[in-house]
């Protein structure tokens, strides 16, 4: 592909796209070299876990979303899972009389 001959909108999308299509073909790579190396090692009468342990293999999992607890009395959009540190909006609250159940979802 030769450079230069594109427009520069043509080169700003390029520019969006081939950080995707990296990231996309790095994990096809992985996958691939993982299935080799499992098979090399099963070939030889092992598992890729008995050869590196099974945390050096184990995928990531996605962080799953916590469910809120407690929303704002007037404000749907301020919420807590109740996790962490508590929100000043949610201490306010309390500290005028309020309590948590009143919060509670």
């Amino acid at each position: 592909m030769e450079l230069s001959k594109l427009s520069l909108s043509e080169l700003k999308n390029l520019l969006t796209l081939i950080p995707a299509e990296i990231k996309k073909r790095e994990k096809e790579e992985k996958i691939k070299t993982l299935k080799e190396v499992e098979a090399f090692a099963a070939e030889r009468g092992f598992s890729l876990e008995e050869l590196v342990g099974n945390s050096a293999i184990k995928t990531k999992k996605e962080k799953s979303t916590v469910a809120v607890k407690y929303r704002h009395p007037e404000k749907a959009d301020l919420t807590w899972t109740g996790r962490g540190r508590q929100p000043k909006w949610t201490a306010e609250f309390l500290a005028t009389g309020g309590t948590l159940e009143q919060l509670a979802v």
